[in-house]
């Protein structure tokens, strides 16, 4: 007995941490992937339980059909049945035993196999926060990439290899998730989604009244009081004892006739219409307008003056001997500030092996508090990263190696290697990868000043969305497995070019893999001098 608990101890001592560490699973596809498994599973399981069910009840109508035919002729003459010692012995075995036995195997429990494994996948599974972190997502990339909820609920999108649909419960449940985030403009939107498709005759357990309630309240709550009252009307066909439509009616209409009491001049009256059929999106800045169009691929085109100035060519590393026989392909990106994309700088095995070793570690991203510096989880920001060192594969090793050799700068005080991979609608909003002068301890810890520079991997393809933005300047930067792009955060002087201000658009189809080398200005000091410029 003491041997058992000991070994129950060691094997939930094994299983808590792994459980753990798999949070926050709408934030990286990569951990997604092992819920398909886990399904997968499940209904493996589902499919035994169900054969041996199937089983059990075959066994028992054998005994119904057989019991049947000898209860029918045995009723017809009971006498006569049981004038037959074998029929009177085989009766008083079937009551004693046999019909026990029937019970046993009726009362017998064939889901415990699949009870089990659903209890031990059960702490593998998303949680509430996952849900709402995908439903958030959805409405994210409903309003970067101008989605209609019909082309969204009907699952067209560009690239898709597995089309998927909403049902009108789908629906519903994203209205009632903005809903409960108060975010009125989108639970409209889906709750009249769900309306729609229900009237077009989808057979669902949606019920018309429930969306119809929280329809009109967001209408309301919107300032479009005709269409509330509209919309409790029909609420009130369906259900007419329906207490909150009720009161919420004659509170309508006493609103409406208070309104044309006041009787407002021409000018207010319009006004409010104005305000009554605008929609209520939330109130963006200059920059989030910026950056959704470049991440739709609406952005600055450069004038064909500027166009000139870019080039592709072959790139030794300033005659690194190691590039000198077998230069890379460069290409020129933008011209302020400089970024530039390196071509098959990086091969699909050292991908996946550089994958491999940061799937088991992926973590929620975070960023650093610009006031504690302390680091810390953002809803800018749905993606997991992992670090990986030099010492740990010679890949990575490698690849350190040849982030030195191209840029010209000393890798040994840069940051680790950051690999990342981004979730469902998966971005990170405009942010600068230097610190900021208002932020003195950005990275004092580290000991090796700002952050220089920034190198991008690009690990993946993507279907559609998550590009690369900088909302300063116009450009949009397109994922491209095998390529890598590089700028400078920070002039020769050492300030922060602000010009640099980025973004990663979120994946709207596709999984999203990326790995960063964020270098910094200690080693630097001779490989890229100050110059008297504060801007240069």
């Amino acid at each position: 007995m003491a041997f058992n608990k000991i070994w129950y101890t060691i094997v939930l001592g094994l299983l808590l941490p792994f459980s753990c560490a798999h949070t926050d699973f709408f934030t990286s596809i990569g951990h997604m992937t092992d819920l398909i498994n886990t399904e997968k599973d499940l209904v493996v399981s589902l499919k035994d339980y169900i054969k041996a069910e199937e089983s059990k009840l075959e066994q028992i109508k054998k005994w119904a059909e057989k019991l049947d035919q000898l209860t029918d002729t045995a009723t017809k003459d009971p006498e006569g049945f049981l004038g037959h010692p074998v029929n009177a012995f085989k009766l008083m075995k079937r009551l004693n035993t046999e019909w026990g036995e029937l019970e046993s195997l009726v009362l017998k429990d064939m889901s415990d196999g699949f009870i089990s494994n659903m209890t031990i996948q059960r702490q593998f599974f998303p949680n509430d926060e996952d849900q709402t972190g995908a439903a958030k997502a959805l409405l994210r990339l409903q309003d970067t990439y101008n989605l209609d909820t019909d082309t969204l609920s009907r699952g067209n999108l560009p690239g898709v290899k597995h089309k998927s649909f909403l049902t009108a419960e789908d629906c519903f449940e994203l209205g009632k998730i903005a809903y409960t985030e108060a975010d009125y403009y989108h639970t409209e939107l889906w709750m009249e989604q769900a309306l729609k498709q229900l009237d077009e005759g989808e057979v669902s357990s949606a019920d018309k009244v429930y969306i119809l309630d929280y329809l009109s309240y967001a209408v309301y709550q919107q300032g479009d009081l005709g269409k509330a009252m509209m919309l409790t009307k029909r609420l009130l066909e369906l259900d007419p004892e329906h207490q909150r439509a009720n009161g919420n009616m004659k509170y309508f209409e006493y609103i409406m006739a208070k309104e044309k009491e006041a009787n407002k001049s021409s000018t207010d009256s319009e006004d409010q219409m104005e305000r009554e059929t605008e929609v209520k999106k939330k109130d963006y800045l200059p920059e989030r307008r910026k950056y959704e169009m470049l991440c739709r691929g609406e952005g600055l085109k450069m004038t064909p003056r500027r166009q000139k100035r870019l080039f592709c060519r072959y790139y030794d590393g300033n005659r690194n001997p190691r590039y000198i026989l077998g230069p890379v392909k460069q290409e020129d990106e933008w011209d302020k500030p400089r970024i530039v994309r390196f071509l098959d700088i990086i091969s699909d095995e050292e991908i996946e092996t550089v994958k491999e070793l940061a799937k088991p570690r992926l973590r929620r991203a975070t960023i650093s508090n610009p006031i504690t510096g302390a680091l810390e989880t953002a809803h800018y920001r749905i993606s997991k990263s992992a670090w990986l060192s030099g010492y740990e594969s010679p890949v990575v090793s490698r690849i350190n190696t040849r982030i030195q050799d191209l840029t010209g700068l000393d890798v040994s005080t840069a940051e680790e290697l950051q690999v990342a991979n981004y979730g469902v609608g998966g971005q990170y909003e405009p942010h600068f990868d230097f610190g900021r002068k208002d932020e003195p301890d950005a990275f004092k810890e580290l000991g090796t000043g700002n952050r220089i520079a920034t190198w991008l991997f690009y690990m993946s393809d993507v279907s559609a969305g998550g590009a690369t933005v900088f909302p300063e300047v116009g450009a949009s930067v397109w994922p491209r497995k095998g390529t890598a792009v590089f700028w400078y955060n920070l002039f020769p002087s050492g300030e922060g070019d602000y010009s640099t201000r980025h973004a990663a658009c979120p994946v709207l189809v596709g999984n999203k893999w990326v790995s960063n080398k964020w270098l910094h200005e200690r080693g630097q000091e001779f490989r890229r001098p100050c110059t008297l410029s504060e801007l240069e």
